[in-house]
């Protein structure tokens, strides 16, 4: 993402309209916007003049190239003639087009050479990976303006080889899985700390540790390209964020790299720069792919491939398939539909039983914030409520589960209020404490976006005793986890194949966020989001979660996570052109690995005299 001068732990940033004020109820959830201008082709062009000498660099460049000429031979794609006039300045004659004359940046790790620069008066350039040792060499064409938003980094990925006058070579790099599910800190020359997880063959997730506090984990498409068994190439571009690049060279044996940043920051300043970084190991998360699918290809299934083109790949722009809606527009909608708890829900075919233990229990919910409400249950899904001091009663229809025993989750809508709010409740009957997530619908970005407070308190009932200052807490026992979440049966054909149901994966990236990936045709990790979560714990093994399809779909996500029975059960909130409604939510899970991170989210404080 781009640079703000400084350390924000509790940072907060916004790309509403202009006359937008900060939010006083639910600050921590609204993180995800970052206001970025939309370029013009003609800004960008002027600002790339200033690179004209070449990116900037903390560690010193390589001349490894100074003085040499390459000619490199791209499969389906330009031939690059080079000339090095020494460690900064070369010449590139591009087919039989006319020479230009560039400033540029060379690193290397061993015996590969990553080298990159811009072609001036131009929007364009190149970043080139070669191995001295085979001659082969991979290089990314760059530009700008290549899509809606200007400012986004386009590439295209050429194979090719450096032509030495013998005979070509029939290997090339290629794509691969071979580094899928690998996850790594990372300290750069520039002092930039970031965590990184490659958890898809298509998509990757960051940790702006240093620039953002650390709170937030990001996505971004992704290339991973196999250069050996111990050299690999590693590109992402910021897509619906700032648009920049990072492209850098990965040892994974000495946790070494060497890359290049192209973008503009939040202050439209171009970042143009080389860098060098060391990092940690922290940790591998499991492959889903049959053995021996190696990743040379991108198994797409049943899901549409990236449109033909120049640059062309998979992106998630769910902003551009999620209608934004006013808040008229979602009263409107709200008023005409509610759908509760429809059971024909993709995500319920694998729901936990309907529970029947609060039929006929009256109880009192009182919350250390001062809100108390009480409640009659009818039946099975049927029940009343009331705030403290109330004299009527609210009829309601509820879902209930018993994910451990005596531990119950539970939701409903309240109905009558103004921004058609939710609970969605875990009580612990054998402890009388009760954790619930409120949504409330309407941010100041989305009329149909979900907004969401956690409230502790306790259980007040005949019989029961509730602790005066034990509560359930948040935890970071789950962060760095990564689960698959099976939510339907699935399916066998008469040929034997197997063809499973909805199934995606959880990765519990940071404290304060939760990313999922959705997999391909052939298991690999395919297309990632993130949004801002939380995590409580209830009893050990037993955690409620929430996460918001924040600057996506708006929903917000709870589920009730039970890691001795391997599943989970949950509700779903959340409103578009089709009115509003409440979810179920059941899945089975299967364990997939964890990254060791939490000691990156410890807090870090500086005192000055």
């Amino acid at each position: 993402m781009s640079r703000i001068p400084g350390s924000y732990p509790r940072l907060i940033l916004f790309a509403a309209n202009e006359d937008s004020t900060v939010p006083t109820r639910y600050p921590r959830e609204q993180m995800h916007r970052i206001k970025y201008t939309k370029l013009t082709s003609e800004q960008i062009l002027g600002k790339l003049a200033t690179a004209a000498n070449g990116p900037t660099s903390a560690s010193p460049l390589s001349d490894v190239f100074a003085g040499k000429s390459l000619k490199i031979v791209l499969d389906n794609g330009p031939t690059l003639s080079y000339r090095f006039t020494d460690s900064k300045r070369l010449s590139l004659t591009e087919g039989d087009a006319v020479a230009v004359q560039a400033g540029y940046g060379a690193l290397t790790l061993d015996r590969i050479a990553l080298f990159s620069h811009l072609i001036p008066k131009t929007q364009r350039g190149y970043i080139v990976v070669v191995d001295q040792d085979t001659n082969l060499a991979t290089a990314f064409e760059l530009w700008f303006s290549g899509y809606q938003d200007n400012r986004e980094v386009q590439r295209q990925v050429y194979q090719g080889y450096v032509d030495t006058g013998a005979a070509a070579p029939t290997m090339r790099h290629g794509i691969t899985n071979r580094v899928e599910g690998h996850g790594y800190f990372w300290k750069q020359d520039s002092g930039v700390e970031t965590l990184e997880f490659y958890p898809s063959v298509l998509y990757s997730n960051f940790v702006e540790l240093t620039r953002f506090g650390g709170e937030l984990s990001w996505c971004a498409p992704s290339d991973y390209i196999k250069i050996s068994d111990d050299k690999y190439i590693y590109s992402r571009v910021e897509a619906e964020f700032s648009g920049t690049m990072t492209t850098y060279v990965l040892d994974p044996n000495r946790v070494e790299q060497v890359g290049m940043r192209l973008g503009f920051d939040d202050a439209d300043a171009l970042e143009y720069s080389m860098f060098r970084g060391k990092g940690e190991w922290v940790g591998q998360i499991a492959q889903f792919e049959p053995f021996g699918d190696l990743g040379t290809t991108v198994a797409q299934g049943n899901r549409a491939a990236a449109a033909a083109g120049k640059g062309a790949r998979q992106v998630y722009r769910p902003l551009k398939t999620n209608p934004i809606m006013t808040r008229a527009q979602v009263d409107a909608a709200v008023a005409k539909n509610k759908t509760l708890f429809a059971p024909n829900n993709a995500m319920a075919g694998n729901r936990s039983p309907m529970s029947t233990f609060l039929s006929g229990k009256e109880l009192t919910l009182r919350y250390d914030n001062g809100q108390a409400f009480s409640y009659r249950f009818d039946g099975a899904q049927s029940l009343r409520w009331q705030r403290d001091g109330e004299s009527g009663w609210h009829e309601e229809k509820y879902e209930s589960f018993e994910s451990a025993p005596g531990v119950i989750m539970f939701g409903h809508l309240l109905s009558g209020a103004k921004d058609h709010d939710a609970f969605s409740i875990v009580a612990d009957f054998e402890h009388g404490l009760v954790t619930t997530l409120h949504g409330t619908m309407g941010t100041p970005y989305m009329g149909n976006e979900s907004a969401v407070k956690t409230m502790f308190g306790v259980v007040e009932m005949k019989g029961l005793t509730p602790p005066k200052y034990r509560r359930h807490q948040f935890t970071d026992e789950l962060v760095g986890r990564a689960m698959s979440w099976n939510y339907a049966p699935g399916t066998a054909s008469p040929n034997g194949a197997f063809a499973p149901g909805l199934t995606s994966m959880h990765l519990y990236s940071t404290p304060h966020s939760l990313s999922w990936i959705i997999f391909l045709g052939n298991g690999a990790g395919g297309l990632e989001w993130s949004g801002p979560a939380s995590y409580v714990k209830i009893r050990d093994e037993l955690y409620f979660a929430y996460w918001l399809e924040e600057a996506c779909n708006g929903t917000l996500g709870t589920i009730l996570i039970n890691m001795r029975t391997m599943r989970n059960c949950g509700i779903d909130y959340g409103a578009g052109t089709n009115g509003l409604r409440l979810s179920i939510v059941g899945a089975h899970a299967r364990h997939a690995g964890r990254f060791n991170t939490v000691k990156y989210f410890t807090p870090k404080t500086s005192v000055t005299a």
